[in-house]
């Protein structure tokens, strides 16, 4: 067993909490000249996620860090020139074309996987290699049909045998096109210097282990593993050669990792006001969320309309480096509804109204109308402020 070294560093939870809003590219000047691609090598990893109320999450994630970026320029810089490809990391996430070789270990952890959920048909693999190599990049549909019925995971032959490639490595998910995934061989999506598996299993873990780090900031055992859904004992079995220093948060509780970098300055800069994305890597984890910013969010799209507390696709708001209150929107032509609003107080007022009309103009709409605010005391203040700012 590896004799870990002890914490030489303690940082207070507002250290904690301002090193990992650097790290997520939210407190700070923006980089506007990386622009989207920028954002996504900064944080390792975008979830995809099919939800559309605003945009859709993979969208949401550079206009936090950047502001009002084109939505057809968000697409374009993930899906052009072979700069991203999508894997599963913490779910099904766009990802670095450079980081393809250190996801060699969980290819072949799916290579090696005796049961699944859909049985492969003889021949059907090949035949969706086949057909990628001689007419690719295409959809499962071009491909023959994704679904056998109108049931989700009543998958066709050809869906199951193009997903159980995508896993293999043998064919990349180049870009989505109206939500499907556009499927193509690796050897002519990947860049040749990319295109292996060399890196054993060791090499890729401390990689992904180092990448969380620093895409947190500071983060314990637990938070870093689930950045890219690694097992704790993967994660032990390298995190002491993985660059990371070990620190202590006062408050925390469990023994914390942090990024050397992140510790050599001092967090200091702008804090972004914005409406984030439930799937948003800075509170993807909710006891990360809960124990940073003492913020309680649940996604409760999949919950029934009666039992949801907040809405169906709430999105925390972040203002000055804490999260202050919740909006449930949506749209109608152009006016962005705020179905449900969830204030921590009157002072938070004038930030919830900044992140509204910011996320109004991002989507062309000229309008935002309230329709209800936990605090009814507060739904007056708010739509003064709103149209105020829109005057």
């Amino acid at each position: 067993m590896t004799t870990l070294p002890r914490p030489t560093t303690t940082l207070t939870a507002d250290d904690a909490r301002r090193i990992s809003l650097r790290a997520q590219g939210l407190l700070g000047a923006p980089d506007r000249r990386a622009g989207v691609r920028g954002v996504l090598r900064h944080l390792g990893a975008v979830q995809l996620d099919t939800i559309s109320v605003l945009a859709r999450s993979h969208e949401l994630v550079p206009y936090a860090r950047l502001g009002a970026v084109g939505r057809k320029t968000v697409e374009a810089a993930y899906w052009t020139g072979a700069h991203a490809f999508e894997y599963w990391s913490h779910a099904a996430c766009i990802l670095p074309i450079e980081e393809w070789p250190h996801f060699a270990f969980r290819r072949r952890a799916y290579r090696d996987r005796p049961h699944w959920n859909h049985e492969l048909p003889e021949g059907a693999y090949d035949q969706v290699i086949k057909q990628l190599r001689a007419e690719g990049p295409l959809t499962s549909t071009e491909l023959g049909g994704a679904k056998k019925t109108s049931d989700w995971w009543d998958w066709s032959g050809t869906k199951v045998a193009v997903e159980r490639a995508l896993m293999y490595g043998e064919v990349v998910c180049v870009e989505r096109r109206g939500w499907k995934r556009v499927y193509d061989l690796a050897e002519r999506a990947v860049p040749d210097a990319l295109l292996h598996d060399e890196l054993d299993d060791t090499e890729c873990l401390r990689r992904l282990v180092r990448l969380a780090g620093e895409s947190l900031g500071v983060g314990t055992r637990a938070d870093i593993a689930d950045y890219h859904r690694l097992k704790g004992e993967q994660v032990a079995a390298v995190i002491a050669d993985s660059g990371l220093v070990p620190v202590e948060v006062e408050g925390w509780g469990k023994p914390a990792w942090a990024d050397p970098e992140a510790l050599a300055t001092p967090p200091r800069g702008r804090h972004r006001t914005t409406l984030l994305s439930p799937f948003d890597s800075l509170i993807w984890e909710r006891a990360r969320t809960e124990r940073i910013f003492g913020f309680t969010h649940r996604l409760e799209a999949y919950v029934p309309k009666p039992k949801r507390v907040h809405g169906y696709f709430a999105m925390p708001v972040l203002a000055g480096g804490r999260l202050v209150g919740r909006v449930d929107p949506a749209r109608e032509g152009r006016t962005l509804v705020a179905r449900q609003v969830t204030l921590d107080g009157p002072k938070v007022v004038p930030a919830v109204a900044e992140a509204l009309i910011e996320a109004a103009t991002w989507v062309d709409c000229t309008d935002v109308r309230v329709e209800r605010v936990d605090a009814p005391g507060l739904r007056e203040p708010l739509t003064r402020e709103l149209a105020r700012a829109l005057a």
